[in-house]
């Protein structure tokens, strides 16, 4: 498939702005955006979009057309870029992650997993999003340790699962049946490889699905643990889909959320009769444990 790159340089505080459209924009299609900074100095910063089978001149037409030749006055420019797994090429100096009892790590750091109740995820590179490396994976694992050494769960979905890195978690530490969706085959593909990899693949169901309509959740739930690292806008248009298929003492646990996600996300779940447990931020993400049904104390 054919990745088209679109840049945008700006000052930090217009970039910030450019960026926030193009995800409110090009977030629900699946279209990645990142902002970072672009000079030494931290003048100026990128704000990126990635568009696939589509040639340079024609990606910085959509953007404008989409977002509006008027909402930002920047320099734009677009490239193709090289036919490379970035993903795998990106891991390749990554190291080992630690995040709670979870020691996330690839096949070549296999022999560094550490003694003494660690235990070891081990999730190979491919074209799908969870290594650990990431805040919002890491505060995933954390919190799913949390969670199940204070309380017994019977039926966990890991919502948008990427590697399966979550829903591994939760199979090797409970031994337990664990549901992982997603809507990119890719994804799901590569969560039951890496279950196999891991020892737990009669333990962790996959299937491909966009949202929560499909029929086949209901073979599984309802659900009283639901993981659901994704991003805040898909998250708020699901929150009565995600709820409908959830326990009326269910845990939540959401991430892909930026600091300032938090606010209405938490509206939009109290709406559904959620109450926030906990919340905890790491390298910028935030990671919320909502509960309905119990007093939160």
């Amino acid at each position: 498939m054919k990745t088209t790159r679109v840049r945008i340089i700006a000052e930090e505080l217009e970039a910030k702005r450019i960026a926030d459209l193009l995800e409110s924009v090009f977030e629900d299609d699946g279209n990645p955006v990142a902002i970072y900074e672009a000079t030494p100095d931290g003048k100026f910063w990128a704000a990126e979009v990635l568009l696939f089978d589509v040639e340079p001149d024609a990606a910085i037409l959509e953007v404008q057309t989409r977002v509006g030749k008027d909402a930002f006055t920047a320099q734009i420019e677009a490239e193709i870029l090289p036919d490379i797994n970035w993903v795998e090429k990106s891991l390749e100096g990554l190291k080992p992650v630690r995040a709670g009892r979870f020691f996330v790590h690839g096949s070549h750091d296999r022999d560094e997993v550490p003694a003494g109740g660690v235990i070891g995820l081990e999730i190979q590179a491919a074209l799908a999003f969870g290594t650990g490396h990431h805040g919002t994976t890491a505060g995933c694992l954390e919190e799913i340790d949390r969670l199940f050494s204070r309380q017994e769960f019977i039926r966990v979905l890991d919502l948008g699962t990427g590697t399966g890195v979550l829903a591994i978690a939760v199979a090797r530490l409970q031994r337990q049946h664990v549901l992982a969706t997603d809507i990119d085959p890719v994804a799901t593909k590569t969560a039951a490889d890496n279950a196999v990899i891991n020892g737990v693949g009669p333990l962790v169901s996959t299937f491909t699905a966009n949202g929560m309509e499909d029929r086949r959740f209901d073979e599984f739930g309802p659900f009283d643990l639901v993981v659901a690292n994704i991003l805040a806008r898909p998250l708020m248009k699901m929150a009565k889909s995600i709820a409908a298929k959830m326990t009326s003492r269910a845990t939540l646990v959401l991430s892909g959320l930026r600091i300032e996600d938090g606010p209405r996300i938490l509206f939009a779940y109290s709406c559904q009769g959620f109450h926030l447990e906990r919340k905890s931020a790491k390298d910028g993400w935030l990671t919320l444990t909502l509960v309905r049904g119990r007093h939160v104390v």
